[in-house]
């Protein structure tokens, strides 16, 4: 047993070496660690049984030795084998529910392991992912802005290079705010400070604004009830209907329709904006609104994101007493439905 310790602790201070060298699992210490433990456990536990066995063994060779009558000694010897079993089933009894709470304690550490390493990878992909959003737009606004000073245009042709680099510049626009507004999020920072509006006038308005600067191929169809008043935080709400109205567009193939409706429902206020893209598979309906998450698909690794947009919509949803689910759109596609109470 003695060589097995020596064997587990060597092995322990070389995998951690090897973490630090070559950067592999932590898991693989963690679970060396555990190995480490339960040798141990096991190891003590047999060690006790041991003792008091041999403690037992004792006093009945005592007895023995001060009793004559064999009656008094086999009672004895009873008594003894009573005491032994006793003990027995009490270093069983603590072992197991030691054994049980070191088990639930490594099964809840391990989960740990696994949410921090998925977290890891999401930060990782973000970086990779952000880096590439920011850039993109910022080169792509500057060749426009060198071409217009390089060359002399026709006044339409100029019309569209400015109208390109606006586009480009509202795009980098929103991705700073959403990355600012993520940050006051986790900072809790943020103050929420609603006022009652007309919501179907200013959800219109800011629809029709953001189909003149949005690059979309899809067709957009409104149905929007009127008079439908809410209260809201005017300097929050716009990003619910920016980032959902961006992920239709980002994940619909062209000439597809994107529904945007709202309307009064069950004494409820109900926001939906429903695409014709390829869906959600329900087991990912959950995960979509953790930070930094995207599908892990081809098709929705080719699109442009961060991870950041519906993680936003669920908080600033949260803040206006709200609920946010995602039902599949028949025959394809996805809904995006948000309830708020109509107080």
């Amino acid at each position: 047993m003695y060589k097995w310790r020596l064997f587990l602790i060597f092995a322990v201070q070389k995998s951690d070496f090897l973490k630090v060298s070559t950067n592999s699992k932590p898991l693989l210490v963690f679970y060396l660690l555990v190995a480490y433990v339960a040798l141990q456990f096991f190891w003590w536990g047999y060690m006790l049984y041991n003792l008091n066995k041999e403690i037992y063994q004792h006093k009945v060779e005592i007895a023995l030795l001060r009793s004559d009558e064999p009656d008094e000694t086999l009672q004895k010897e009873s008594e003894l084998k009573q005491k032994l079993n006793l003990r027995v089933a009490m270093i069983i009894g603590e072992g197991s529910v030691f054994l049980v709470l070191m088990m639930l304690g490594i099964e809840k550490i391990r989960r740990t392991f696994k949410i921090e390493k998925a977290l890891a990878e999401r930060q990782k992909n973000f970086l990779l992912s952000i880096t590439h959003e920011l850039k993109s737009p910022i080169a792509s606004a500057k060749l426009q802005l060198q071409t217009l000073q390089k060359r002399e245009l026709d006044r339409v042709k100029q019309q569209e290079i400015i109208a390109n680099a606006i586009n480009d510049t509202n795009r980098l626009n929103n991705l700073v705010e959403n990355i600012l507004l993520v940050a006051k999020m986790e900072n809790q920072k943020m103050d929420v400070l609603r006022e009652r509006v007309n919501l179907s006038e200013y959800i219109t308005n800011g629809i029709n604004q953001m189909i003149e600067s949005f690059n979309y191929s899809q067709k957009v169809n409104l149905h929007i009830d009127k008079d439908i008043f809410l209260p809201i935080d005017r300097t929050l709400f716009p990003s619910i209907i920016i980032n959902l109205f961006e992920n239709a567009v980002k994940y619909s193939p062209a000439q597809s329709t994107i529904n945007i409706s709202l309307v009064n429902s069950n004494n409820c206020v109900v926001l939906s904006v429903s695409d014709e893209g390829g869906g959600i598979p329900e087991s990912e309906r959950d995960n979509i609104f953790n930070k930094f998450y995207r599908i892990g698909n081809e098709e929705t690794r080719k699109a442009k994101g961060t991870g950041l947009g519906l993680f936003i919509v669920r908080f600033i949803v949260k803040q206006h007493d709200g609920i946010i689910c995602v039902k599949a759109n028949k025959p394809q596609g996805s809904i995006f439905e948000i309830s708020f109470k109509n107080s």
